[in-house]
């Protein structure tokens, strides 16, 4: 099989989509096409990501313009036949407001935009966005969101531990004497799930932020190896 095709969203406001096209394109070597949102159509493609950035200025609340763009008609079909759906950051609140993903993302604790590298451990190795990685692996990734809360009731909480639908969490470590943890106060450390089918992941980090060494940190890489190794597994 080719290696798989790529799309990557477009809304106004998307700052990120360039960065998630370049890392596809020329650091995985994937294919990798824009969808503009008013685009009414994902045929053909086997992921997609949803960008970090402002959708729509962020009018109302993050990611609920955004959920009502032609785009994402298609793209819960995408999901729907078990193709992968990554987003990231403000795709993270684009997924939670279209309901393809359970919870919501609210202002950080603090009411502070937070910008910084974190620290992540992975929860889950086993789907296929972090089939590169080990269970359990301390992997650093930026941040760079005002509103990555991520909140829940407790039985989505409790469905989310029993599913093993966690697959980032912020983890405590120290780092040049400074102690690092949870940045924003998501509830349980979440820094980034899965829907229950296991084809739809949200993240609040910048995977695609942390995939050459001159970033400081190829960490985020394997969420883009994953991907594709899946994909073309799959279709042996």
């Amino acid at each position: 099989m080719a290696v798989p095709r790529f799309a990557v969203l477009r809304f106004p406001g998307s700052n990120c989509d360039q960065d998630a096209y370049y890392v596809i394109r020329d650091v995985i070597g994937a294919e990798v096409e824009y969808v503009w949102h008013q685009d009414s159509s994902l045929a053909g493609f086997d992921v997609v990501i949803v960008p970090g950035g402002f959708s729509y200025g962020d009018y109302l609340r993050c990611g609920a313009v955004a959920r009502f763009a032609p785009a994402m008609e298609a793209l819960q079909q995408h999901a729907d036949q078990g193709k992968l759906v990554l987003g990231i950051c403000n795709g993270f609140q684009i997924l939670c407001e279209a309901h393809l993903l359970p919870g919501a993302l609210i202002r950080n604790q603090g009411c502070k935009f937070i910008c910084k590298h974190v620290d992540l451990r992975v929860e889950n190795n086993q789907t296929p966005f972090t089939s590169s990685y080990t269970e359990g692996q301390i992997i650093s990734i930026p941040i760079a969101h005002g509103e990555g809360c991520y909140v829940a009731d407790e039985a989505t909480l409790d469905m989310l531990e029993q599913n093993n639908q966690i697959l980032f969490r912020y983890a405590t470590t120290v780092r040049d004497e400074v102690t690092t943890g949870n940045p924003n106060g998501s509830m349980n450390d979440i820094a980034g799930i899965c829907n229950a089918r296991g084809n739809v992941m949200g993240m609040m980090p910048h995977p695609e932020r942390a995939s050459e060494s001159i970033l400081g940190s190829v960490d985020g890489k394997g969420v883009f190896t994953s991907m594709v190794q899946s994909m073309m597994e799959l279709a042996v």
